[in-house]
Order: C-alpha cells, then structure tokens, then sequence
C-alpha cells in the first residue's frame, strides 16, 4: 500500500526485526509476539489492529522502550536500541518518543500547562522555551483557555487533548498512541481522531496508533494486523470483511 503522507519509501524512521516476546505462566510459557517484521515510514500514520489479547499493547510498549523484547533487534531514527542500557533508554525515549494512552495518565496535582511541560523538564530543556512551547501546543490543540486547570477540572476529550500536545512536547520522531479514543465517547471521539490528522498534517509527525475502532484505522495510511503473534498488512478494502460477523 502507498503511503501519501511519505515522501520517500525508503525513508524509514523505524525498523524492527525478528521482535519476540514470551512469558512465563507457571510452568508454561506464552508466545505473544512470535518474529515480528516492521517497518515505520517517516510522516506515516500507522494503524495497528487485532483482536483483544493479540498483543497490539505489548509491541508498541517494545517499540517505545517501555518494554524489552525476549529476542530480535529494531532501530529507530539510525540508532539501535537492543544493547542501550535502562537509563540511555529512559533519556532516548523522553527524547525521541511521545506516548498518548487510554488513560491519560496525566499528573492530577498539576495543571494543563504543567503537564504538557513535564517532558521538558525532564529532559532539562530551558524553562521559558517550554513554557511557550507549552502554550503554543495547547493553543493548537484548542485549549489555551484551559491551560491553569488541573485534570480533575477537564473533560475526558479536554484530557486526551492534553496528552495529545504533552506527546508532542520535546518534538519527537514518532508518537505511540494506545486505544487513543477507546475511554472516549462518540463525539470526542472523532474530535480526537481529526486533531490527530491534523497534527500529522501540519507538524508531519509519525503516528502509530493502536486501536479497535476500523474508522480510525481505515483513515490510517497503512493498517497492519496482530494475530497469533505475527503481522501482516491489511488493505483497506478487506477491513470491513475483516471484521464483519
């Protein structure tokens, strides 16, 4: 399938090889991902789809290094991250990555503006150009009159917004998003998946985006599919049938 969004196929951002993960279940042992090939393309959006337990979650923790494999090799950006040690890893991944979850999993002590900060000042960039970095991403993502107030005071869609621009934060090569929509209703939903377009659109990031809504996915320039612990390519015409009863 030909991605639109990428200039160049040959462009990769992301090459991961030969990607297992096991285990162990009392005396037994669980294959979840069994020699996982993929390539990622710069600018790419990226769908990610499979039945519950196929272990959708479990690759995009191994390609944002929240996770190791038990075997195989990737690299992102023209760096291999198999031999790296927990805390390069930790640097590397605040640096390169952006994460949106389910669950926002935002910090419920601080506010909009402070959250979006925190990768940041984690990384230790300077203060003042994130704090306008900050306001400039919740600007985009239609919050700049919410920046003071804490989560507890936020919608569930005003949340994911945050997240949204928080991933965005430390301008990073890919972001990783997990069921972005699936705590979300209907409407917000949608809203979340245009923002989402639209950022990719505008920044030209790359987005991985695991989900179950076909809608989502069938927006996606390329759509891949877990099953039995491998991947495979799916062609947009064939996702109905995919999934139909």
């Amino acid at each position: 399938m030909i991605c639109e969004r990428c200039n160049d196929l040959k462009n990769i951002l992301l090459s991961a090889r030969g990607i297992t993960k096991k285990y162990n279940v009392g005396t037994s042992t669980l294959d979840v991902l069994v020699g996982i090939d993929l390539d990622i393309y710069r600018g790419e959006i990226l769908a990610v789809i499979g039945e519950s337990g196929a272990g959708k979650s479990t690759l995009l923790h191994i390609l944002g290094m929240l996770d190791r494999p038990t075997s195989g090799t990737f690299e992102l950006n023209g760096e291999y991250i198999t031999d790296k040690s927990d805390n390069e890893l930790a640097t590397f991944r605040n640096k390169m990555i952006g994460f949106v979850f389910q669950f926002h999993h935002l910090l419920p002590e601080f506010s909009a503006l402070e959250n979006v900060m925190m990768p940041a000042l984690i990384a230790r960039k300077n203060g003042s150009g994130a704090l306008e970095r900050a306001k400039m991403l919740l600007a985009q993502v239609g919050l700049s009159d919410r920046i003071k107030h804490r989560p507890g005071e936020l919608s569930g869609g005003e949340l994911q917004r945050v997240a949204v621009a928080r991933a965005l934060m430390n301008e990073p090569a890919i972001v990783l998003a997990d069921e972005p929509s699936g705590n979300l209703d209907h409407k917000n939903s949608l809203m979340l998946h245009d923002l989402m377009w639209n950022l990719a659109d505008k920044l030209k990031y790359t987005f991985v985006i695991v989900t179950h809504d076909m809608a989502l996915a069938g927006k996606a320039d390329r759509i891949v599919q877990l099953h039995d612990g491998k991947i495979k390519e799916i062609q947009k015409q064939y996702l109905n049938e995919l999934f139909s009863p």
